[in-house]
């Protein structure tokens, strides 16, 4: 793979809280509409799209803006204590510090493009000192303004200074990795971290699947 900037997905990918989100999303999905979202959904509709269209999705499209941005917050508010409860699960997954710092040494630059709202990039940030690598104002986040994540990362090979055809992404989810591919992307390694790999096959662009950054790194 050529490449010349490297994008990484964050929920799922840096950071493995899918039962987070399920319990944060299953609780929205009840008050809004009655019932549990479905594996589904999650995978397809939920992972990677901007809370304002996951809202749109819950509600059949019949919440006016403010209904939206309430259980936009709501939702966020409640993932961010599942995580702070679960001190166990609490770090960035396996290999991605290491992965963070061999980039650094050969001046590949590289930032983070992610559908969680500033709240919660400002929570990582924070709490994972993601600063270290990233300046804070190369993050892209769902800032209300991006219809996809396709918009999210050409912005952010804009801020890298590249293109999306020298672009390498990390991604874990159906939707992201649909959206990476098409930007233009051609160098996608799905983060497979604890799923079956079978749901990554027929997915356009993937070059590798991994279940660690330490398979990225340099022998």
């Amino acid at each position: 793979m050529n490449f010349e900037c490297v994008i990484f997905d964050f929920n799922g990918t840096l950071f493995l809280d899918d039962d987070k989100h399920i319990a944060a999303w299953n609780e929205i999905s009840r008050e809004i509409r009655g019932t549990d979202i479905t594996k589904d959904e999650l995978q397809n509709q939920l992972n990677g799209t901007p809370n304002q269209k996951n809202i749109e999705f819950l509600s059949g499209g019949t919440y006016p803006q403010r209904q939206i941005d309430f259980y936009s917050q709501k939702k966020e508010k409640l993932y961010r204590e599942f995580c702070k409860k679960d001190t166990k699960n609490f770090h960035l997954v396996d290999g991605a510090e290491e992965y963070f710092d061999y980039l650094k040494s050969q001046n590949i630059p590289f930032t983070i493009a992610t559908a969680s709202i500033w709240e919660n990039v400002e929570f990582f940030i924070d709490n994972f000192h993601l600063d270290r690598w990233i300046p804070r104002e190369n993050f892209v986040y769902d800032d209300g303004t991006y219809e996809n994540k396709v918009a999210m990362f050409k912005d952010a090979c804009r801020i890298l200074g590249s293109s999306p055809k020298q672009c390498l992404v990390f991604e874990d989810s159906g939707s992201g990795i649909q959206n990476a591919f098409a930007c233009g992307i051609p160098n996608i390694i799905a983060m497979a971290s604890d799923k079956d790999f079978s749901i990554y096959k027929g997915k356009p662009g993937i070059k590798k699947i991994i279940r660690s950054f330490r398979e990225m790194l340099p022998e």
